[in-house]
């Protein structure tokens, strides 16, 4: 077999062999596994972006609301001090007194343990809410490197199969194929890489967030819990409350050892 029968076996040999003309020279099924992990990785990027963006924003709201509710003497204070944009803490706000409002007259422990559980619920679909689309970065992070890898399977088995019609181990006619076929395992590690990566991130971003919420709604429970104590103390309980608060001076003029 002469030199122009090999050539016109194997594949043709690029001039320069840089990676987008290896790309163009590659068969039509590494084409496409390339095609899908440059795709792969797009997404890893946009939903960085975007939710990077979205935890900051709960993030900021979040500590805002939960130190006002903290710092706040009452739930009507804190629905003051928290907008109507606090987010969750604003939902957790107003189920407390929607509750109170339609449990009026009811034991204070039966209020109690409605709302615990209607915030359990709140919580659990804020940081679903929150973590929605960082499961796409953990699929690519598992799937890519094995897509990288049956691009790579497929060209290595081209690259064998032009060996075999050629006839010819020459370096020069088979170096092309298997690069292709290893450009697309570098495709896959190269989305692989920053997905998993971003992931982590994510999940400990996520945790933050979770961190925030669980602290809001304890501390929203408190004032709810303050309110309703509030609500139930004797006139007689209220005036020696009163009496003990006037008192209380006089007592430590009198007495300024106490």
């Amino acid at each position: 077999m002469d030199q122009a029968q090999i050539a016109s076996l194997a594949s043709p040999l690029p001039e320069a062999l840089s990676p987008w003309t290896m790309f163009l020279q590659a068969d039509f099924v590494v084409k496409a596994v390339m095609i899908g992990l440059a795709l792969a990785s797009v997404a890893t990027w946009t939903v960085l972006v975007v939710k990077t963006i979205q935890l900051r924003s709960a993030l900021r709201k979040g500590r805002a609301a939960l130190s006002i509710s903290v710092a706040a003497r009452s739930l009507s204070d804190a629905t003051g001090g928290v907008s109507a944009e606090g987010g969750v803490v604003s939902r957790l706000l107003a189920t407390a007194e929607d509750e109170i409002e339609k449990s009026r007259g009811l034991p204070a422990d039966g209020i109690k343990e409605r709302v615990a559980w209607q915030f359990e619920r709140i919580e659990a679909a804020a940081v679903s809410r929150i973590g929605r689309g960082i499961g796409i970065l953990a699929t690519v992070g598992a799937v890519a490197p094995f897509v990288g890898l049956f691009g790579t399977v497929w060209g290595i088995m081209n690259s064998f199969i032009g060996i075999s019609h050629a006839h010819t181990t020459n370096l020069a006619v088979v170096a092309p194929g298997i690069a292709e076929a290893l450009l697309a395992t570098a495709f896959g590690l190269a989305a692989a890489i920053p997905a998993v990566v971003i992931y982590n991130l994510f999940a400990r971003a996520t945790g933050g967030y979770r961190a925030v919420i669980a602290d809001a709604s304890v501390a929203v429970m408190r004032l709810l819990s303050r309110d309703l104590d509030r609500q139930h103390a004797g006139p007689a309980e209220a005036r020696r409350s009163a009496i003990r608060a006037v008192d209380a001076p006089l007592m430590s003029i009198v007495n300024p050892a106490e």
